[in-house]
């Protein structure tokens, strides 16, 4: 088998390649850049075939693919700064990456005749109430830019597939990048105390531990729309950092406030950020461990 996996210079799209690798399956990577751009720590994504490639370019996209000739898409690559999309000079690329570089991924997927994977997000949703988002669910009414571009993805992979995948996914931590834990411990290093929402709920998603995921999913037949996080149950942005500063072993208080007293950002957040991932164990998949374990194994591989 041969997948072809973009985004792979960023936190998940690594992971997928090593992941592809662990398991003796051809994996052949792409990004953006002229070459891999991610941790260059000897894993198997350094070493796997790597194609340069901008998924905005339609002739582009379908000529690697029509190329590389592979049996299955991942598609990892797309704009993650949300405060970011919000910038109306942005907005244009924000929706060619995310709306148009997915529609023409798929397009080519369509014409090879194989699957693809699309990656999403919870921010589909207009983030109220307190019941968990289930993956069928078409009550779709995203708050941000961020949140209306990966909807327009999803919109894409369906309106040009029927072997498809759709993962949601939330609260994504990886080696690669920037992401939530880095963030907080490099401001528990300096400040005594910090504030951290309490009202915004859902569930942490290690990229490690999804990529496993992936691979077992891109390999069946069972396509559709599915949630994966890590288990461990929900919890609030400042129910996580508490657990982050005691495994790091940091003394920096924590104080919960809410979204409101915390200042608006420039990107609305979802107060519901809950997935149902009861389909995936239904689907016979193996759910993703538990997040205080997987945030305790991601402590030990980073630096900090």
């Amino acid at each position: 088998m041969k997948v072809f996996v973009t985004g792979v210079g960023g936190q998940l799209g690594r992971d997928v390649m090593n992941e592809l690798a662990k398991r003796g399956i051809e994996g052949v990577g792409s990004d953006i850049a002229p070459s891999f751009s991610g941790i260059m720590d000897g894993s198997a994504v350094t070493t796997m075939p790597y194609v340069q490639l901008d998924i905005t370019d339609e002739q582009a996209v379908s000529k690697v693919l029509s190329e590389v000739r592979p049996d299955a898409l991942i598609h990892c690559a797309a704009w993650t700064a949300v405060d970011a999309a919000e910038d109306e000079e942005n907005i244009p690329k924000v929706m060619a990456i995310n709306e148009k570089g997915t529609e023409y991924l798929a397009k080519a997927a369509k014409d090879l005749d194989i699957s693809m994977m699309y990656i999403s997000t919870d921010y589909v949703f207009n983030g109220q109430g307190e019941k968990p988002w289930e993956p069928d669910c078409k009550e779709y009414a995203p708050l941000n830019v961020y949140g209306k571009s990966k909807l327009a993805g999803e919109k894409a992979v369906t309106a040009n597939l029927e072997k498809y995948f759709i993962i949601r996914i939330a609260w994504v931590f990886g080696q690669n990048g920037k992401n939530f834990i880095k963030t907080m411990l490099n401001v528990g290093k300096t400040h005594d105390e910090v504030r951290v929402v309490n009202d915004q709920i859902g569930t942490p998603t290690y990229t490690l531990d999804l990529s496993v995921l992936l691979v077992d999913m891109i390999q069946t037949d069972k396509y559709g729309y599915y949630h994966a996080t890590n288990e461990g149950g929900y919890i609030s942005w400042y129910d996580f950092t508490k657990e982050i500063y005691a495994q790091a072993g940091y003394s920096t208080r924590v104080n919960p406030v809410t979204t409101e007293e915390y200042g608006i950002s420039k990107a609305a957040r979802p107060f519901n950020s809950r997935l149902d991932k009861s389909k995936l164990i239904e689907a016979g998949f193996t759910p993703l461990p538990d997040w205080k374990d997987a945030l305790g194994r991601y402590l030990k591989v980073i630096e900090y």
